[in-house]
């Protein structure tokens, strides 16, 4: 169908295709991790982050960097969420096209995982965007 907005099955497809592009050392590290996508963050994490308008949020990354991980029994499974709607608003409004903006969402969340500067998420989206192209 066209002119229709991707569900949110079709947003996590995207996201997780994205997540296999990963070159092999973030991927070793990435298997017990867990994508949600979800229409939007909910009032405790906006209120949290200290956002009023949930539609700032396309993605968040739950967990600890993966230099600071610790034997802590407890601890949740690490979580990249992404958030449909926010995803969708900025696609209309930016003219980047869909693929190209959930994979830096995606490589973004991915980033704070592994403790990743700006500079080294920008690197790892452009390859990724590569084979993927």
């Amino acid at each position: 169908m066209t002119g229709q907005a991707p569900t949110l099955d079709a947003i996590e497809e995207r996201a997780r295709d994205v997540l296999a592009r990963l070159p092999a050392p973030f991927a070793a590290h990435l298997q017990d991790i867990i994508l949600i996508v979800e229409e939007f963050a909910d009032d405790q994490t906006l209120d949290a982050l200290g956002i009023k308008d949930p539609f700032e949020l396309t993605g968040l990354y739950h967990g600890r960097p993966v230099g600071e991980k610790a034997l802590a029994s407890g601890d949740l499974p690490d979580r990249i969420h992404l958030y449909r709607r926010p995803i969708l608003d900025e696609w209309c409004a930016t003219g980047v096209t869909l693929d190209a903006l959930i994979t830096h969402v995606v490589v973004h969340e991915v980033g704070h995982h592994f403790g990743l500067s700006d500079a080294d998420m920008h690197a790892l989206e452009a390859s990724v965007a590569e084979e993927g192209a």
